[in-house]
């Protein structure tokens, strides 16, 4: 790893602001890594930036809009420039063309396939300073970390329920259980996630759209199960980008969320799909949004786990905790057993 202590706290700004625009390219990246470049000249001012949307690198729209002499240009970067030639040039070569000198990035890529950029740079005589801001890089390019290091993408589970863990009442009802504050945060994460796992159940049950809500990009979809879809159901009608899969079984999912290349997928399902993907300890992320309110009886979001002992329970880790509406939304990663 090329770390580097002591840098400085305007590098840090700068790649942190890096790694922070990168989030726009959440949805648009797949199979490849969210990425975000910025220019600085000799003066710390900012010349141009760039994020990677499914095109063009981060590096590369950062030095085509510069259109100034990058001699005295410092470059940041989310991620190690590739240093491969696929679909684009390999970014480390358009980066020692440019004229650029100095170069910082935080995550060293651990893509065989494409790292190996910092070394290029730093034969042609490019100063280069990497491994920074590692903890904050990784948990924005998470998903794609989570896919080079499982082979699937990452698998989050999205939950709507009660205090008492209900997602509906005994009578099927669950609209709304939530606010419209909290559904209109649930529409913004589908415009950045690749794909929505649901099932033939909650499809038949509520109708869904599973849209962005105009927030941008429509997620596709994944339908579970071995019922039937009426082909006047609101996915079918809106012509949602829909995939069905017969067999209830993970192996079969993840098989064809692989064929897609994606980083992303977020589960919005019942409880026998959402339960089945806790026993096949496939979910690395929860978000849950619980309202200040009580059913008692209902349908819970999880079913039985064949947990008969304390010491088998599923546990996660507490990212982050808001506010939003009259509701908590809490984010939770699964928890490395160390």
């Amino acid at each position: 790893m090329l770390a580097t202590k002591g840098v400085s706290s305007i590098h840090q700004e700068w790649l942190h602001h890096a790694i922070t625009i990168s989030k726009a390219g959440l949805s648009h990246t797949f199979p490849n890594p969210i990425v975000g470049a910025v220019l600085v000249d000799q003066d710390n001012k900012l010349i141009s930036q760039g994020v990677h949307l499914g095109a063009e690198h981060a590096e590369v729209i950062a030095i085509n809009n510069a259109k100034v002499d990058l001699s005295k240009a410092t470059l940041y970067l989310s991620l190690e420039p590739c240093n491969h030639i696929g679909k684009n040039p390999a970014c480390s070569q358009i980066i020692i063309k440019s004229g650029i000198k100095k170069v910082y990035f935080a995550l060293n890529d651990p893509n065989p396939i494409a790292q190996g950029g910092a070394k290029a740079l730093q034969d042609a005589g490019i100063e280069v300073e990497g491994g920074l801001l590692t903890e904050y890089a990784a948990d924005t390019n998470r998903d794609w970390l989570t896919k080079i290091k499982l082979n699937r993408p990452r698998i989050i589970i999205k939950i709507a329920a009660t205090l008492d863990g209900k997602i509906a009442a005994a009578d099927q009802s669950s609209k709304w259980i939530t606010s419209e504050q909290s559904r209109d945060d649930v529409a913004k994460l589908r415009s950045q996630v690749d794909a929505i796992i649901t099932s033939t159940g909650t499809v038949l049950t509520d109708d869904p759209e599973l849209t962005s809500k105009g927030q941008g990009k429509d997620p596709a979809i994944f339908v579970v199960g071995q019922r039937e879809i009426s082909p006047n159901s609101k996915l079918i009608k809106r012509g949602a980008d829909l995939t069905l899969i017969k067999d209830y079984g993970v192996d079969q999912l993840i098989t064809e969320l692989n064929k897609r290349g994606f980083n992303r997928v977020m589960v919005e399902a019942g409880p026998a799909l959402i339960s089945a993907l806790l026993k096949a300890h496939v979910v690395d992320e929860v978000i849950l949004y619980q309202a200040p309110t009580v059913l008692g009886d209902g349908v819970s979001f999880v079913s039985a786990l064949g947990i008969n002992t304390i010491n088998e329970r599923i546990d996660f880790e507490v990212k982050e905790v808001e506010k939003i509406g009259s509701d908590i939304k809490t984010t939770l990663y699964a928890k490395v057993v160390k």
